[in-house]
């Protein structure tokens, strides 16, 4: 396994300095701000990037203030309120993205949003406690008790939350094969369980977070240049 610092210059050479590179790095939330997060951001961020999986983002973005309207600005409670004639309504309207399958994830995830409510006194509480340790333990976890939230979604919708997490984007995806850091597949528990022993890896010897640091790897490989 390369030494983190190494990974470091290479990225800061492509983008040409290490100013340069740290422009680009995402920030992650304190605990205390993920906690601080309404519980319908989380839905509305989970359902903004099923809507976006497999669709042009640009269009996702523009419709985006009238899912807001639509949906009750996602708040769970009152969307558990509606009937499924009254989904299957709003699913028609077109000034959103008509996806029936889509829509009826919306109100799943908004029963799970509210199950853990009880649990944890609020999904957010329960968010910013997941340790980073085992991030991918919470990708599981949205996989199995969301609906759509597994593969790639659920971890872009944390990081675009503000939850530290790496991403196994094509980049970084590509770099942990090369270097056979994972050894099976992108979906796979051990492939999971191999990237996380690294990222920990790194994370203590740098200092730096999950999100800053699968950044800086994917910016070090691929045509990533200035």
């Amino acid at each position: 396994m390369e030494l983190f610092e190494q990974i470091y210059q290479r990225a800061a050479e492509r983008k040409g300095s290490e100013q340069a590179l740290e422009a680009l790095l995402p920030n992650a939330l304190s605990k205390q701000e993920l906690s601080n997060l309404d519980d319908s951001r989380y839905l509305a961020q989970f359902s903004k990037s099923i809507f976006q999986s497999g669709f042009v983002w640009r269009v996702v973005e523009q419709k985006w203030p009238d899912f807001e309207q639509h949906f009750f600005n996602f708040e769970p409670q009152t969307l558990l309120l509606l009937s499924d004639e009254q989904w299957e309504q709003k699913a028609k309207d077109p000034k959103i993205i008509r996806n029936l399958s889509k829509v009826m994830t919306i109100k799943h995830n908004a029963q799970m949003i509210y199950d853990i409510q009880f649990e944890h006194g609020s999904f957010a509480k329960f968010i910013a406690q997941w340790p980073e340790e085992d991030i991918v333990g919470l990708w599981l976890w949205l996989k199995k008790r969301g609906k759509r939230l597994g593969g790639n979604t659920g971890p872009y919708a944390l990081r675009q939350l503000g939850k530290d997490t790496f991403i196994f984007s094509s980049d970084v995806w590509a770099y942990l094969k090369a270097h056979n850091i994972v050894t099976a597949g992108a979906t796979s528990q051990k492939a999971l369980q191999e990237a996380q022993s690294a990222f920990n890896h790194w994370r203590q010897e740098s200092g730096r977070s999950l999100s800053e640091i699968s950044r800086i790897i994917a910016m070090g490989v691929g045509d990533n240049y200035l």
